[in-house]
């Protein structure tokens, strides 16, 4: 089994200190999972221009081919202006659907105020939705105050939810994984 973290923002750190905690957790708990992680900070991502995934060629191929090989995924995003970041959208657009389909996704996503929690459940599952994508039921926000000056989180409750959806994310990929193969 391997997870693909996505860190889906191109400025800040405080998501990517979201993504790596959660991956950090599986993979300390969980050896049997196989961890990789994404920044989009680190990639050069071409604009979808809706052409066939399959022509695209450098940083915008290696990406595609990455979040090919996963089996499940957290995905993590900013909210500016009540809504995902850019490059985060744009690379679902970039990706062929069935890259998520009938896969598990959670969420986690960081604001500056409390207004826009509900961001995730507005407009990110609709998304996953649109890929037939199994959603876990939990998702993980955080505000400014939950991190220190360091950008480390300091808020236990956000820790003990984000090891929540860890174990979440890994149960429901094992339960998917075991009824895939009674199915055969």
């Amino acid at each position: 089994m391997k997870i693909i973290g996505i860190s889906g923002t191109v400025t800040g750190t405080k998501t990517s200190v979201l993504v790596q905690y959660v991956l950090n957790r599986i993979k300390k708990k969980y050896k049997q999972v196989e961890v990789d992680y994404l920044d989009l900070k680190k990639v050069d991502l071409k604009f979808c221009d809706g052409r066939d995934p399959n022509t695209y060629t450098g940083d915008t191929k290696a990406v595609i081919d990455l979040l090919q090989s996963a089996d499940f995924f957290l995905v993590g995003t900013p909210i500016f202006r009540a809504s995902l970041t850019g490059a985060l959208k744009n690379l679902f657009d970039l990706v062929p659907d069935e890259v998520f389909r009938k896969k598990v996704l959670g969420f986690v996503a960081t604001g500056g105020t409390s207004q826009h929690y509900l961001v995730i459940e507005n407009q990110v599952k609709p998304i996953a939705g649109y890929f037939r994508s199994y959603v876990a039921p939990s998702y993980v926000y955080a505000q400014n105050h939950h991190f220190n000056q360091s950008n480390e989180i300091i808020d236990p409750d956000v820790m003990k939810r984000l090891d929540d959806l860890a174990d979440e994310l890994v149960m429901m990929q094992k339960s998917l994984k075991n009824e895939e193969a009674r199915v055969i």
